[in-house]
C-alpha cells in the first residue's frame, strides 16, 4: 500500500460566497516531488495554507503523516517546513541570524543549531552569504535562505509555493538542484508552480488545479500519454494557433499532411499542452472575439 504522508478529502475553502477550493482530493507519497500546477488565481496558494495549519478549510479532512491536522496541528507544524511565494526573512540583519531567529523558534537545543546550519548551508553552497544581510542578497540566495530556515527542524516535508516565482533562468536551476539535493536526503516536497518545465523536470507526479478543483493528476508522462503523445500545431487562421493531439506518429503526419501549407509542425506533446487543454486553451476564441469588438478597426492597409 502506498504510504501517503499528506492526505486531503474533500478540501473545501470559501470566503463568503466564494469558493476558493472546490472538494478536492490530495495523496502525496513519502518521498516523492509532488506538483501542484495551475494558473493564477487558481487555488493553489489557498491549498498549501490549508495543507499546512496557516488557515482552516470550510470543510474536509486533512492528515499529514497519517493523523488529522484539527486535532494535532502542533505535531502536523513540527512535520513540515514552508517557504511562502513572498519571503518572509527580516532584511536587515544576516542571513546566519535569519536562520539563528527560526531555530529558536523552532526551540531546537543551541548546541544542535551550528552544526545543522553548517551542515544545510554547506550542502547548498550559502556559506560565502552567511555575514550578509538578506537585502543584499539576490532572489534565488534569497530563496535559498529562506529554505535553509524551513529546513532548520529537520522536516519530514517541505513545502515550496512557487519557489522561483520571478527568478532568473540561472537561479531558477540553482534552485532545482537544492530541491532535488533535499528529496535525495529523505524529504517529501510538494511544489506549487505554473511554470509547465519546472514540473517536468523536477515532479514525480503532478495534480493540475483549476478555478479551484482537480482536473487532472498522474506523472508527467502519463498525462501527455492521455492526451496524445504527438501534437500537431498549425495556424488556424487569424493569429490563432491550433492542436491536435495522437497516440501514434504515423495518425500524426497523416493530420500533418492534411495541414502542411498552414505552417504545421509535428512534435512531441509537452506537458504544457496537457495544462492549457485542462485550464483554458479553448479561451483563446473568445478573447479574439472580445479584441474584435473592442478594435473593429484593420490593421492592416
Amino acid at each position: 500500500m502506498p504510504d501517503y504522508v499528506i492526505e486531503g478529502e474533500g478540501i473545501t475553502v470559501r470566503y463568503g460566497d466564494f469558493t476558493a477550493v472546490d472538494r478536492i482530493d490530495i495523496a502525496v507519497e513519502r518521498g516523492e516531488i509532488y506538483g501542484f500546477l495551475g494558473p493564477n488565481g487558481a487555488g493553489k496558494t489557498t491549498t498549501v495554507r490549508a495543507l499546512t495549519t496557516m488557515s482552516r478549510p470550510t470543510e474536509g479532512v486533512i492528515r499529514i503523516g497519517g493523523r488529522a491536522i484539527s486535532e494535532e496541528p502542533e505535531r502536523a507544524r513540527s512535520m513540515i517546513g514552508v517557504v511562502q511565494q513572498h519571503i518572509a526573512l527580516d532584511k536587515d540583519i544576516s542571513v546566519r541570524e535569519n536562520i539563528i531567529c527560526r531555530a529558536l523558534l523552532h526551540k531546537i537545543p543551541k548546541r544542535d543549531i551550528g552544526p545543522r546550519m553548517e551542515e544545510l548551508c554547506g550542502a547548498i553552497g550559502l556559506v560565502p552569504y552567511m555575514e550578509k544581510t538578506v537585502s543584499e542578497l539576490s532572489g534565488g540566495w534569497k530563496r535559498k535562505a529562506a529554505i535553509v530556515c524551513a529546513l532548520m527542524h529537520m522536516p519530514e516535508i517541505l513545502f515550496l509555493d512557487e519557489p522561483t516565482a520571478g527568478l532568473d533562468t540561472q537561479s531558477r536551476h540553482m534552485l532545482w538542484d537544492m530541491i532535488r539535493i533535499m528529496n535525495r536526503r529523505g524529504t517529501t516536497v510538494f511544489i506549487t508552480t505554473h511554470y509547465m518545465d519546472e514540473a517536468e523536470a523536477l515532479c514525480d507526479r503532478v495534480s493540475i488545479i483549476g478555478s479551484g478543483r482537480i482536473m487532472d493528476t498522474g506523472t508527467p508522462r502519463e498525462l501527455c500519454a492521455r492526451l496524445g503523445k504527438y501534437a500537431v500545431e498549425y495556424d488556424g487562421g487569424g493569429g490563432i494557433r491550433e492542436y491536435r493531439f495522437f497516440d501514434s506518429r504515423e495518425e500524426a503526419r497523416a493530420f500533418y499532411d492534411s495541414v502542411e501549407g498552414m505552417n504545421a509542425t509535428i512534435r512531441g506533446t509537452h506537458l504544457e499542452d496537457v495544462f492549457l487543454e485542462e485550464t483554458g486553451r479553448t479561451n483563446m476564441r473568445v478573447c479574439e472575439e472580445a479584441l474584435r469588438l473592442r478594435c473593429p478597426f484593420s490593421m492592416t492597409p
